[in-house]
């Protein structure tokens, strides 16, 4: 018997989900992003109400919103630290739906995430693709076709909208499934970080 908090906010859809006992007992959606982060607060405030102890803590990891991603963490590893509660991290594609689908996103710089989901769990990718690439790769598979926002190297009404659901990640975290990190978490990241070093200055006149 246990009571989660789940935090999703991989995309500028976000949600909160409490889990007491395996009954859903709050679920709220809110904006989600740098500049949303308020929003984000208040919810949290008024689901904790609803569960007066927290046992783990489950966040979405992405791939999507860096910002978005790094705001639950910090809100996440806040509560842990004041509540002892368990903190676990789940990649937030596997809460998009059910069943088996697949997963996509743009990646930029004209690349794009691919991943197979079944049963609530990431059984292949994410990788990048080209658009190429991510063509050819969807002729293989006759599964629904899940992104949170529209992608230009997708014909019209192959894509399904959605968001994560972060019941969904609460469900997956009460069975332990789909656990990628524990802990200290970081955002799932598509590829290495890009960091411009700036030019030293020469302060030297002759």
């Amino acid at each position: 018997m246990e009571t989660i908090l789940a935090i999703e906010t991989s995309t500028h859809q976000g949600s909160v989900a409490v889990l007491h006992n395996g009954e859903l007992v709050f679920s709220e959606s809110c904006g989600a992003g740098r500049s949303h982060s308020s929003l984000l607060f208040s919810v949290l405030e008024r689901a904790l109400q609803a569960a007066p102890r927290i046992d783990r803590i489950a966040v979405g990891l992405g791939p999507g919103s860096y910002a978005g991603v790094r705001i639950a963490i910090s809100a996440a590893t806040g509560f842990a630290l004041a509540t002892g509660a368990e903190l676990v991290g789940l990649p937030s594609i596997v809460a998009l739906g059910e069943g088996e689908f697949i997963a996509l996103g743009d990646a930029r710089r004209e690349s794009y995430y691919f991943a197979l989901v079944r049963g609530g769990e990431c059984v292949e990718g994410p990788v990048l693709l080209s658009a190429g690439e991510l063509t050819q790769k969807l002729a293989g598979y006759s599964l629904p076709v899940l992104a949170s926002e529209e992608i230009a190297a997708i014909m019209p009404g192959v894509l399904k909208l959605c968001y994560p659901c972060a019941e969904r990640l609460a469900r997956l975290a009460a069975q332990g499934r789909s656990i990628v990190m524990r802990g200290d978490l970081e955002p799932i990241y598509l590829r290495e970080a890009h960091i411009t070093v700036a030019k030293k200055k020469d302060f030297l006149t002759s």
